[in-house]
């Protein structure tokens, strides 16, 4: 039988418990970057940043992103081309213009744009 108190409770350990971070964005919005000419459909959300140290260490630090906040993929497009981003959601701001995503891969993933967001598929579903 376990009880209440046979839990180690960390907080009051002297073990730095990290902040919990709250993701704005929901699998299947559509969403702008904040400074750069781009948008997309968020098809896949990490809790905290789950990229290589490479991939950080190549943004110009004075533009770093905290790693302890939700970064998302996005199907994206720019007026030249589209492609697979992942952004820090201090970068994101939401799209509000209800006009379709061009990305290729878009509808092996979502059903169509409705309500200002993509469903996905049922069989993408959990």
């Amino acid at each position: 039988m376990t009880r209440a108190h046979d839990f180690l409770d960390l907080s009051t350990a002297g073990v730095p418990v990290p902040p919990i971070a709250h993701a704005r964005f929901n699998v299947g919005d559509v969403v702008r970057h904040r400074m750069f000419d781009f948008r997309g459909v968020i098809f896949d959300i990490d809790p905290v940043f789950a990229n290589s140290d490479e991939w950080y260490e190549a943004i110009p630090e004075d533009a770093r992103p905290r790693k302890d906040q939700p970064f998302y993929h996005l199907l994206a497009e720019n007026a030249e081309s589209s492609y697979v981003a992942y952004v820090s959601q201090q970068n994101l701001v939401s799209d509000d213009s209800d006009e379709p995503v061009n990305h290729p891969a878009i509808g092996g993933l979502f059903d169509e744009l409705g309500d200002g967001r993509y469903r996905l598929k049922r069989e993408h579903r959990h």
